[in-house]
């Protein structure tokens, strides 16, 4: 018997590998190729996974441990201090796409014939996005600083605060009467305040001696996911809940990078079971309706989720692109609505047909959007012209530049927030264009010259008065807004010096060939400031301590503006 099970687990696991190795290719997430795998080990195909009840069970099994590691992680994330630090933007961006998200999507499935429990569920499911897709994404392309990249993080820190709820929440809705759904919720929130309160007062504090010992503070915190999850199953409550809260109860903890740095390999070979077990759960029949629902549904997600989210933010005040790229990033189902079905199903509340269902929408969705998010920009530049209906004009009618200026600044974040200190020192007639309107309103404060405007936007750049710069400088690392600055001076014959930024090589010299005078590549500038930096102080500390000083009040500076 044990023999059968390890070669079964070796055939998943080889599968699940062989599969990473072509999504990578493809420019596929993981999650597609475990849950791919899932299907081929399924009873759909090979059934390697249900020609053994005993392995079947246990990778059932390996599958609970893994969302409950996966869920302390993302506990641990999840400090409550972050809600205070988050943005409006966020805030209102990110609850109201998922009451929207989810009404609709609650309408939807009533309206394909199910019922209403099972409508909650998928209503819920598809209003959340995949963080972890997201970000992998983001990081891949260097975008982790732009104004969507940011909007969009914070939107899906403010989902996975509301999937944490519902996964609290969902499992007492069929407890019976209103009484009884009152005490269980209850219920919880005191055992909740128990654990928070026993780990600001101990675990916590304990931490600090156990730190000394890279094992045992693994050992550690995986006994307290463990013995909170345990918990949580002891009083009929689900044991995915118990490792979430017990990640949260650590979340403000000086540890907790290092605790769930230290746990992620072991939660990673876990959740591969997960999602394979998952993937498995696409059981046949598959029949037409089946797929005519996912269909609808995956329609819903991929179109539906990025129109309200970028009505919701040409409400707030953002421009066109900036609400595609943001709308683009978060048009896929995520992780949290896997698990929040996957507990549904365990707690009888779900029948199999929609963990099939669900397999579907999460294939489809994520499948398309990974290419919609890394060729974004690329789409924008289509289709930019039939999105005019999603531009705001609240902070461009404000103020136009109507004054003809020695230079103007794309974009003022980052590397213009220093470019800004030098033209305003040494007395120079500029503006500032950045498309973030909460830079425009700190700018406008104090009474700096400054515009609001997309530089990707050929028909805004047009309006702004080039011909009489005497230069132009564009510290946006994305190629084809230094593009569209380059062309416009060419179409005005400007004799302007230019000065683009570009985070790869190649698009440095491309933007060469098309006649920028210099580009700013900042990490090869990083790089020659830190070498320039040692050459001049050597190895005297005292120098080293006076600049770090400097530093520190020039980045707190920063950052209580960005903020």
């Amino acid at each position: 018997m044990s023999q059968e099970i390890i070669i079964s687990l070796s055939l998943i696991i080889g599968l699940a590998a062989i599969l990473t190795i072509v999504a990578r290719i493809i420019k596929q997430p993981p999650i597609i190729a475990y849950l791919i795998a899932g299907i081929l080990a399924g009873p759909l195909m090979f059934g390697i996974l249900h020609s053994d009840v005993a392995s079947s069970q246990i990778i059932q099994t390996f599958a609970h441990i893994g969302v409950a590691f996966l869920l302390f992680i993302v506990g641990l994330s999840l400090d409550l201090k972050v809600l205070k630090e988050l943005g409006s933007i966020s805030a209102l961006a990110g609850i109201g796409g998922i009451i929207i998200t989810g009404c609709i999507g609650f309408l939807i499935a009533i309206g394909l014939g199910f019922q209403n429990l099972s409508a909650l569920y998928l209503a819920i499911a598809l209003a959340f996005s995949s963080t972890v897709l997201v970000i992998k994404i983001f990081s891949d392309k260097n975008e982790m600083d732009t104004l969507h990249a940011r909007i969009s993080l914070g939107i899906l820190i403010v989902q996975d605060f509301v999937a944490a709820l519902a996964l609290m929440i969902m499992p007492v809705i069929r407890q019976g009467s209103f009484n009884t759904i009152i005490f269980q919720i209850s219920k919880i929130l005191g055992l909740v305040i128990v654990i928070f309160a026993f780990s600001a007062l101990f675990v916590k504090k304990f931490l600090h001696y156990l730190a000394s010992n890279q094992e045992v503070l693994f050992l550690s915190g995986v006994a307290w996911a463990l013995i909170i999850s345990n918990l949580f199953h002891y009083l009929g409550l689900s044991i995915e809940i118990g490792a979430l809260i017990a990640g949260m109860s650590l979340a403000s903890s000086r540890y907790t990078l290092e605790l769930g740095g230290k746990i992620k390999p072991l939660r990673d070979f876990f959740i591969i079971m997960f999602f394979v077990f998952f993937g498995s759960q696409l059981a046949a029949p598959i029949t037409k309706t089946l797929l005519i629902q996912a269909g609808i549904f995956s329609l819903f997600v991929l179109l539906g989720k990025p129109i309200i989210t970028m009505t919701l933010m040409k409400f707030l005040g953002y421009k066109k692109r900036t609400n595609f790229l943001t709308g683009a990033s978060l048009a896929q189902i995520s992780e949290f609505s896997l698990i929040l079905v996957l507990v549904g199903f365990t707690l009888g509340h779900l029948p199999q047909e929609i963990m099939s269902l669900t397999v579907l929408i999460a294939i489809t969705t994520i499948a398309i959007s990974s290419y919609n998010i890394y060729y974004s920009n690329s789409i924008f530049n289509k289709i930019s012209r039939v999105l005019f209906m999603f531009e705001s004009k609240k902070i461009r009618e404000e103020k136009k530049p109507e004054q003809v200026y020695d230079i103007i600044l794309f974009g003022y974040n980052r590397t213009g927030y220093s470019l800004l200190k030098t033209l305003i020192r040494q007395n120079h007639k500029f503006i500032v264009v950045d498309y973030d309107p909460r830079i425009i309103m700190h700018l406008s404060q104090q009474g700096i010259n400054c515009v609001y405007g997309d530089a990707s936007d050929k028909e805004f750049v047009e309006e702004i008065k080039l011909t009489e710069a005497k230069m132009v400088i564009s510290t946006i690392p994305d190629i084809q807004s230094n593009l569209t600055i380059r062309d416009r001076l060419k179409e005005v014959h400007s004799k302007a010096i230019f000065i683009a930024t570009a985070e790869q090589i190649q698009e440095a010299l491309d933007l060469y060939k098309e006649g920028a005078d210099y580009v700013i590549v900042p990490h090869i500038l990083g790089g020659d400031y830190a070498s320039k930096l040692v050459e001049k102080f050597k190895t005297t500390p005292i120098k080293y301590k006076i600049l770090k000083r400097e530093h520190i009040k020039d980045l707190e500076k920063r950052q209580k503006e960005h903020d």
